[in-house]
């Protein structure tokens, strides 16, 4: 058997993870065709088909799923052997890919992630924005961030700050229309922005006051994935909007939007960046770190 090129090996990987050719396609950022030709190549030096492919969905076929059972974990070993010799390096460069759910990319990306590019111009992030939790490892990402709740108790985290708050807002004009909810229960009498989450479902908004927990099933004619599509929607008068604080603070502060039910929604879990052990990180791996700390310190 000839000798394989990591490429290739990653294509492999990419669409036993993925499920389909589009999709590694899109992950590893190359052509469909370019990731199908060098499966196509591989199998034919294997002399074995990986994949039994259709119109609708690609699956493994037994032979797949033992190679890919052995591939993944000495990939790996060779990625890590690459990380030792970059981590000799002086100067920072390569790419780091960080997961992020939205709210938290905003929130971040000017102070940190674009200062960090301005002062490492070798090194280029890929940051990538979902709802949904991921396995930041199995899905090649150096880099996590979410509320430190969420964070995987075999994670280090990186504390970025004070705890967030919800926030539920609407305009003046709607407020002097319908009337202001001074209870959660009140909220069943308006108009809402719903909220859909990553597996379909509604969101169902959360409050607490006094040691009282209270979850309202909002009604409204409009529901959205996306808080700056949200925001649009209530500064256009559809209705209040539920959101984390930081997404509307500038609305709140110049009194586009005006904040309500303030005394139900009690401090979240602040945001953390988090990343698995490594023994030999490389030099813009530890850069990042060291300016994310410094952040965090900062906004503590």
């Amino acid at each position: 058997m000839n000798r394989h090129n990591l490429v290739e090996l990653d294509c492999i990987l990419a669409v036993a993870r993925c499920g389909s050719f589009r999709g590694a396609a899109l992950d590893l950022d190359m052509s469909t065709t370019a990731l199908s030709n060098a499966v196509a190549k591989l199998e034919r030096q294997l002399g074995v088909r990986l994949f039994n492919r259709t119109t609708r969905s690609v699956s493994l076929t037994q032979a797949g799923r033992g190679f890919v059972e052995q591939v993944s974990p000495a990939l790996q070993d060779i990625r890590e052997a690459m990380d030792i010799a970059s981590s000799q390096q002086v100067t920072p460069s390569g790419t780091l890919r960080i997961n992020a759910f939205a709210t938290a990319a905003r929130e971040v990306l000017a102070p940190l992630v674009l200062r960090f590019l301005r002062e490492h111009p070798q090194v280029h992030v890929d940051l990538v924005t979902e709802g949904r939790m991921v396995d930041i490892v199995a899905d090649g990402f150096d880099f996590g961030l979410r509320n430190a709740n969420l964070v995987p108790s075999d994670m280090i985290a990186i504390p970025l700050g004070p705890p967030q708050r919800h926030a539920v807002v609407a305009t003046p004009g709607y407020l002097r229309a319908y009337g202001t909810p001074l209870v959660p229960a009140d909220l069943l009498g308006h108009a809402c922005i719903r909220v859909r989450l990553p597996n379909g479902s509604f969101y169902r908004w959360h409050f607490e006051s006094q040691g009282e927990t209270v979850q309202i099933d909002v009604t409204g004619r409009i529901a959205l994935d996306e808080a700056s599509l949200a925001r649009i929607a209530v500064l256009e008068d559809v209705g209040l909007g539920f959101f984390i604080e930081s997404d509307v603070r500038e609305d709140i502060a110049e009194q586009r939007v005006i904040r309500v039910l303030e005394d139900w929604t009690p401090p979240l879990a602040p945001l953390s960046l988090y990343y698995p052990n490594r023994r030999n990180p490389s030099a813009a791996f530890k850069a990042f770190v060291d300016l994310t700390r410094d952040f965090g310190r900062r906004r503590r």
